[in-house]
């Protein structure tokens, strides 16, 4: 074998050598990177509107509902929830003549908690808050009692705290549209049902991407939320 075939030949050998330790430093690192431990990604921070806690009472009976008259009290879900008028002298609600529906954050001074029979339900008592209204006395249901066994839902009618305490963080000019019962670009949800009441959503999948239908007591708003912040306020029909 000539000199000039022995040296292709051992370079040929080395190149082979070369390309193969490559190859096993590449499948060495490869394993380490599969068998290593996965960065934890950071979870963005909550919303400071998720540590509100608002503060609840429990009721479980007309003694323990009653709590309801030691504080002022603000309607959770506006322009959700019929009221009555109510006779004080024959402790009686007129159940036939609904006076209206209570709105957004309304604040109410109850002043006493009673049990009154519906119409057709003689089996059945709802349990009814009592306040006064433009110098008139009026109710609204807040529970049911059955027997001796009550069922209480106050808790998710109303709010016993200032929900001005309660969401301080918003803006001023969030609390100013509240107010005014208007709802602005850059307003997230919980802000806007504070402001014109109830709606009702296009989906139920995505809490942070819909478009809600707001009745608004008979001038209704339909407003499209992108990552939980309103992008387009327009008239409903």
């Amino acid at each position: 074998m000539s000199p000039e075939t022995t040296k292709k030949i051992q370079l040929l050998l080395a190149a082979g050598i070369l390309i193969a330790g490559v190859r096993t430093a590449w499948i060495f690192y490869q394993r380490r990177q599969d068998n290593a431990t996965p960065q934890k990604q950071e979870a963005p921070p909550l919303k400071a509107d998720y540590y509100v806690t608002p503060k609840k009472l429990h009721p479980y009976n007309l003694e323990s509902a009653r709590e309801l008259t030691k504080q002022p009290a603000w309607i959770r879900d506006g322009y959700r929830f019929a009221y009555y008028p109510y006779n004080s002298a024959s402790k009686r609600t007129d159940f036939a003549h609904q006076a209206g529906t209570l709105g957004p954050i309304e604040k109410l001074d109850i002043t006493d908690v009673v049990t009154d029979v519906p119409p057709g339900k003689s089996d059945q008592k709802q349990v009814m808050a009592v306040f006064q209204k433009d110098g008139k006395t009026f109710a609204f249901p807040i529970g049911l009692k059955q027997g001796d066994n009550y069922t209480i839902y106050s808790d998710d009618i109303v709010f016993v705290q200032d929900p001005h305490e309660l969401y301080k963080h918003w803006p001023a000019d969030v609390w100013d549209a509240i107010s005014k019962h208007e709802v602005k670009n850059g307003m997230n949800q919980l802000q806007a049902d504070f402001s014109v009441g109830m709606g009702q959503p296009d989906n139920l999948h995505d809490g942070n991407n819909r478009t809600v239908t707001y009745p608004n007591n008979g001038n209704p708003l339909i407003v499209t939320f992108v990552d939980d912040k309103a992008v387009n306020v327009k008239p409903g029909t």
